[in-house]
């Protein structure tokens, strides 16, 4: 039963499978075993990355197609929500309309995108998606009167997704209250759980097949009768749609969009350390490098609180360890993990496991 809901894919490794345990029942039992708002945003956090990085690694990792866009579709699916939501209020109607109107709106733009760009070469692609990201930045930034410029838009959610709904009267169900936070909250898990599940359909069916055959030899790929084009704007199509359903997942559980925390380079940088700490090729490296990248990115100020108090006084290295340096040891823990993960973590344990065996 577990083979056949892992598409036949499975992690192939005895430490891989107890991580990937370890996150999942994590993920699942957060809001209760790790009480507290910023938990549960964490949690949010990485269940959105998980659906962003593995629908970019669609594109990347199995097709081989570097993108700077995918930030962009990200943005498509928060700002569907946040506007429709604040024009026609709270209601799962103004939900329906943002996402459908965004996910038109990426299928037009990724489905342009490829056409006309896919025919050019690899590092030519990069420059000409990166070049529609910054643009659509800029258009997000200068249109207040929809967008809210800057500031960005703040919207109510639904009724039950809302952190003033509380069920059975507030009173705590195992200490955690069932209020709209909550509700929200699994609804990101189910729909991530969903769409990462059909995303390992989709790599491992024939269509997923053929795009390895042209990320390892495009020319061979076309030359038994594939045509490379028509299959690489579909995965650039894919991905796109992946992108959006996971903004959209961020604005409703954020309840606020805005230009830092969907469209900015920054991001689309995040999203290709994950994919290179997780492994490439392998959508459970999202899973990983999502749960190392958010962990750290959240908590690493906090360790280094710790280490700063306790090596107080010390010349040089208290002055090292410190929070406000958080940047430096999050880059250097980056360069050790490419440096003993040349194939990501996934690849790693993998590889590991094959020798083995």
């Amino acid at each position: 039963m577990l083979n056949r809901l892992l598409s036949h894919d499975l992690p192939k490794s005895r430490w891989l499978a107890l991580a990937l345990l370890v996150i999942v029942v994590g993920l699942a039992i957060a809001p209760f075993a790790f009480p507290g708002a910023k938990a549960l945003g964490v949690a949010s956090k990485m269940l959105v990355f998980i659906l962003l990085i593995a629908s970019y690694d669609l594109l990347l990792g199995y097709t081989g197609i570097v993108s700077f866009a995918h930030t962009m579709f990200f943005g498509i699916g928060a700002y569907g929500i946040a506007i429709a939501s604040s024009r026609m209020g709270a209601g799962w109607d103004a939900v329906a309309v943002g996402l459908i109107t965004a996910l038109a709106i990426s299928l037009l733009l990724s489905l342009v995108i490829g056409l006309f760009s896919l025919r050019v070469k690899a590092i030519f692609f990069a420059m000409i998606t990166l070049a529609v990201a910054s643009a659509f930045q800029t258009l997000a930034s200068q249109l207040s009167d929809v967008t809210g410029g800057e500031d960005g838009l703040s919207f109510r959610a639904p009724d039950w997704l809302s952190p003033a709904f509380e069920l059975f009267d507030g009173k705590p169900v195992f200490g955690v209250t069932l209020d709209g936070k909550l509700f929200a909250y699994y609804l990101l898990f189910v729909v991530v759980a969903v769409l990462f599940l059909l995303l390992l359909r989709i790599v491992n069916s024939p269509f997923g097949r053929v795009l390895q055959a042209i990320r390892e030899n495009d020319f061979r790929a076309e030359a038994i009768g594939y045509r490379t084009v028509v299959y690489r704007t579909m995965s650039n199509v894919l991905a796109a749609l992946f992108a959006t359903v996971a903004g959209a997942l961020l604005a409703l559980s954020l309840r606020y969009t805005g230009p830092d925390t969907t469209l900015s380079f920054e991001i689309m940088l995040d999203i290709l350390l994950i994919v290179v700490i997780g492994g490439m090729g392998t959508l459970y490296g999202a899973v990983i490098g999502s749960a190392l990248f958010v962990i750290a990115q959240n908590y690493l100020q906090d360790l280094l609180k710790l280490g700063e108090a306790a090596l107080e006084g010390v010349p040089v290295l208290s002055a090292i360890v410190t929070p406000d340096r958080w940047l430096l040891w999050l880059g250097l823990l980056f360069v050790l993990s490419v440096y003993y993960f040349p194939t990501g973590v996934v690849g790693k344990l993998r590889a590991r496991a094959a020798r083995r065996s």
